[in-house]
């Protein structure tokens, strides 16, 4: 019989070799997906070059020969998340609308990934796929007719709304999983309105109800709308 038809058993002094696949060559990609999904399950604070290492079997040193430091990881990690978000062709007969479906896309997408957005607080994004959304919303309200200065200082403030909007999101998640009950907050939060001495806060006791109305799909709806008719009173007809 062929010395090949069987293997021979392991000598009881050297150790068994462990079975499995071989584990994937690291790149910067790997890293980078590997974060991600940290990210997404326990979110920004929970990532940290050695909490990747461990993920990828292997020590933080080696991530330095592909990313400089945790800062630029973020940063890639943020720009591959934004390459989820779809990118539409310019129509200037529907702009307005092609700018709220790509916002309410960019909602859905950040959402997903816990406070991923922190990392653009303070700093302007410059990831290729972050750049593509920002041309593409140039593109769209410059179809639309709006002047370019306008345009310009509108998708900037409209990524800020999107980012700010999420991230108050996370923070009231964050409080739900430590025991917070948003019920009991808001019926306390009435009532103390409520009981405001109404000569010193006419409107607010008056206007309870509509303070306290609608919830944060809601309220992100109108901001939008508010958003979009203002960039439309800058459109010459």
């Amino acid at each position: 019989m062929s010395s090949a038809a069987f293997e021979l058993p392991t000598p009881p002094w050297r150790k068994p070799r462990k079975g499995g696949r071989a584990r994937r060559p690291l790149s910067r990609d790997l890293i980078v997906e590997t974060a991600q999904a940290v990210v997404r399950a326990e979110g920004l604070d929970g990532v940290s070059m050695r909490r990747v290492a461990q993920e990828l079997g292997t020590g933080p040193a080696s991530l330095y020969a592909h990313v400089s430091d945790k800062d630029e990881l973020l940063e890639l990690v943020a720009d591959r998340i934004a390459g989820q978000i779809p990118l539409l062709e310019p129509d200037p007969d529907r702009w307005r609308e092609q700018i709220r479906e790509s916002a309410r896309a960019a909602r859905r997408v950040w959402r997903s990934y816990a406070d991923i957005c922190r990392v653009f607080l303070g700093r302007v994004p410059t990831g290729e796929n972050q750049l593509r959304i920002a041309e593409n919303h140039l593109a769209i309200v410059r179809a639309g007719g709006v002047p370019d200065r306008i345009a310009a200082w509108f998708v900037d403030r409209l990524a800020l709304f999107i980012t700010a909007d999420v991230l108050e999101g996370t923070v009231f998640a964050a409080k739900v999983r430590e025991g917070w009950d948003p019920g009991e907050y808001f019926g306390q939060l009435r009532g103390y309105f409520q009981s405001l001495p109404a000569d010193r806060f006419p409107n607010i006791v008056s206007m309870v109800d509509d303070l306290m109305d609608a919830d944060d799909e809601q309220r992100f709806e109108f901001g939008l709308e508010l958003m979009i008719r203002g960039l439309a009173s800058y459109v010459e007809d």
